[in-house]
């Protein structure tokens, strides 16, 4: 399943550069946020390759989402898809949208790889393994290594949102002593902890469960883990929320091996 995973985000890449390349036309789904042509593709392109391969487990796929396309009952075990992550930075010419593919297991994100393919930065996990891929300007792998997550060092590395900062996000930051605070737009935050290049990424405000789910399945691949505020593991297939839409995620606090500071989860 890793495999079709890769070679099916390899395949959006293609298609999302093709547009990133060209003109953008941007258009507003129901809910005033913006999709574009790439977004569109990759999900298609994404989503055929899996329900050809897996036709008895069900997808739940960002762009089918907001229109209304989602499994009645999607059950324990499904595929979360988001086709292109940071879409408004894929409009403003950003480099570090992605393309996410994920399977969810009880809850936990099991299976998940994360793609940039401007910067052809390329991540893979499953359980025990956490791989960072090499990739050629047309999109092919050459090789692999293996990744985990690092044993935190205070002043500790902080990754935030680029596009969504929050004034709870800089009230979490200003509790704990941080050596460098990297701003960078979608999934590829999860990967640089999993990476050990930063030590936390903390998100406070709303996020969608394919937003997350391929980032967290190689952040905890790679020996980290993400949860909400309270120290509760962040958990997948939330339906019937209280005040709250399908799949709709509360805060969190993503990160390796840290203990000992305000606010932060104790690892493990």
């Amino acid at each position: 399943m890793l495999d079709l995973f890769e070679r099916l985000a390899l395949e959006a890449g293609r298609v999302v550069m093709e547009v990133f390349n060209a003109d953008i036309t941007v258009r507003r789904k129901p809910d005033a946020s913006p999709v574009t042509d790439a977004d569109r593709a990759s999900e298609k392109l994404i989503l055929e390759g899996l329900r050809a391969a897996y036709p008895h487990i069900p997808c739940v796929a960002e762009e089918e989402a907001s229109e209304g396309i989602a499994p009645a009952n999607p059950g324990r075990t499904f595929f979360l898809v988001d086709p292109l992550d940071g879409t408004k930075e894929f409009i403003d010419r950003h480099t570090d949208f992605t393309v996410n593919i994920a399977l969810i297991r009880n809850g936990r994100p099991e299976i998940g790889v994360v793609y940039a393919p401007c910067t052809r930065r390329f991540f893979s996990g499953r359980p025990g393994l956490a791989q960072a891929i090499d990739v050629t300007p047309d999109h092919r792998m050459t090789g692999r290594r293996k990744i985990g997550v690092r044993q935190a060092r205070v002043p500790l590395a902080i990754v935030a949102s680029r596009s969504h900062r929050t004034a709870e996000t800089d009230a979490f930051i200003r509790k704990i002593e941080a050596a460098e605070i990297v701003s960078v737009g979608s999934s590829l935050k999860f990967c640089l902890v999993a990476s050990g290049e930063a030590d936390v990424y903390p998100r406070f405000g709303r996020t969608m469960e394919w937003d997350t789910a391929a980032g967290d399945a190689i952040l905890r691949a790679a020996g980290g883990i993400t949860r909400t505020p309270d120290g509760r593991p962040l958990v997948y297939g939330k339906r019937n929320q209280p005040q709250e839409t399908d799949f709709a995620n509360p805060s969190f606090i993503a990160s390796g091996r840290i203990s000992g500071q305000p606010g932060v989860p104790a690892w493990p």
